[in-house]
């Protein structure tokens, strides 16, 4: 989520995720998509799984070098296991509904959100192992389990509509290369074009913008035209709504800035035949507001003054698996960090096992904690408050781009520049 207000200006699954090699992919997978799409239902004590459909789909945008997943990022894991019970394939994600329970709602009410996730598809039966990491322990427990033959009649194979997509930036093949998507929300036929003069504004701001200026090389973008009725995006809490392709709209959780979409599948029915690493959904307005979930999508608005600097940031969250790094803006989240348990974001830590985040970074003379005084306001350090918490929570900047969208600090960089060498294969 984007700040408020800007400043003035199961332990065993490390030891599976092993890099693998292309030969690896050739053997277990073949060059297409299986799209699960699930539902997670629970409340604030518990939440359980359970399969909405399996769809066959006709591309793979995903590394094919790197297969499983080395991070240990985001709040759940999709796990897939040839028949000897070896992980061929893996990937962290974050989802809203995980957000959702940790609000006051959730203490009294129990919810199913429909969800989706990508994974390559199959050469051979293999079993999909569906988990969530308990905030207490840090630790992954199944939700679900599904045996999955690829040649079963029960997989949807049907075609959906295919979209004018246009290609902002091609830099190389799908596999070995970062693959970031824009989808319009809110745009009308008739602002097509502007949807797609927005979205070449922001390709060419995120590449201006470092790390990723000197990594432009490493992505190919789109834009994929998906029209809306109306033009604009849901207010709920002014009382407006607008029919729009992806049912996006702001007071998420009655936060005014929040910006979000529960509706999965239209997103994922929208990119079902396009290279698709990474989703940007692009709102046509010009209120403040954004949101980004680690491998599920980020989304903002196109017209705001600060439109930009809100992309970058969602992204981070989106892409790299960045935390918010702000303490002192209102948001829903009841206690969304355990201070008992070291966080998996790479860029805030409670000190519980600091050793394994951005310790290698610190100079031998910087204090820990570091005082948010001048002798440190430019080096890296271990500065209080972070991940909505004033005390308890350390981040390694005064300022970054997840706190106040004023750059990407050294942690934060590394972080981004791990995933892009991940997804592209290196």
């Amino acid at each position: 989520m984007i700040p408020l207000c800007l400043p003035a200006i199961v332990l065993w699954m490390c030891s599976a995720r092993t890099v693998q090699a292309q030969g690896d992919f050739e053997t277990y997978f073949e060059p297409k998509s299986l799209r699960i799409d699930f539902a997670l239902s629970g409340n604030r004590a518990s939440q359980s799984a359970a399969l909405v459909q399996l769809r066959e789909e006709p591309v793979w945008a995903g590394t094919v070098k790197n297969c499983t997943d080395p991070f240990n990022y985001g709040g759940y894991y999709i796990n897939v296991y040839a028949k000897d019970r070896k992980l061929i394939y893996s990937r962290g994600f974050n989802t809203l509904f995980e957000e959702w329970r940790t609000t006051d709602g959730a203490l009294t009410q129990t919810q199913s959100w429909t969800n989706s996730i990508s994974v390559p598809y199959p050469a051979q039966t293999v079993q999909v192992e569906l988990l969530a990491r308990e905030r207490s322990t840090q630790r992954f427990v199944s939700l679900m389990t599904l045996e999955v033959d690829p040649q079963s009649i029960s997989i949807d194979r049907s075609p959906l509509p295919s979209l004018q997509t246009v290609e902002l930036q091609t830099k190389g093949l799908p596999a070995e290369k970062v693959d970031l998507v824009f989808l319009p929300e809110g745009y009308t036929e008739a602002e097509m074009d502007k949807f797609d003069a927005d979205a070449r504004r922001f390709t060419e701001a995120l590449f201006r913008t470092p790390p990723y200026d000197r990594r432009a090389d490493d992505f190919n973008v789109r834009a994929v035209h998906l029209p809306s009725a109306e033009s604009g995006v849901d207010l709920s809490g002014r009382g407006i709504y607008r029919q729009t392709a992806l049912n996006a709209g702001f007071y998420t959780f009655g936060i005014d800035r929040y910006l979000t979409t529960r509706d999965m599948k239209s997103i994922r029915d929208a990119v079902w035949n396009v290279p698709c690493d990474a989703i940007f959904i692009l709102v046509n307005s010009d209120l403040y507001g954004g949101g980004g979930m680690y491998n599920f999508y980020a989304i903002g608005t196109a017209d705001n003054e600060r439109t930009v600097r809100v992309f970058v940031h969602e992204l981070g969250h989106s892409f790299a698996g960045l935390a918010d790094e702000y303490f002192q803006s209102e948001v829903a989240y009841n206690d969304f960090y355990d201070l008992g348990a070291e966080p998996w974001e790479p860029n805030i830590t409670t000190l519980v096992d600091f050793d394994r985040k951005w310790k290698d970074l610190l100079a031998a003379d910087t204090p820990v904690p570091t005082p948010a005084e001048a002798p440190y306001a430019d080096k890296v350090g271990v500065f209080e408050g972070g991940g909505y918490l004033e005390k308890g929570i350390y981040r390694p900047a005064d300022h970054c781009t997840m706190r106040d969208m004023s750059g990407f600090c050294p942690v934060c960089q590394r972080a981004i520049l791990q995933m892009i060498d991940f997804m592209t294969g290196k």
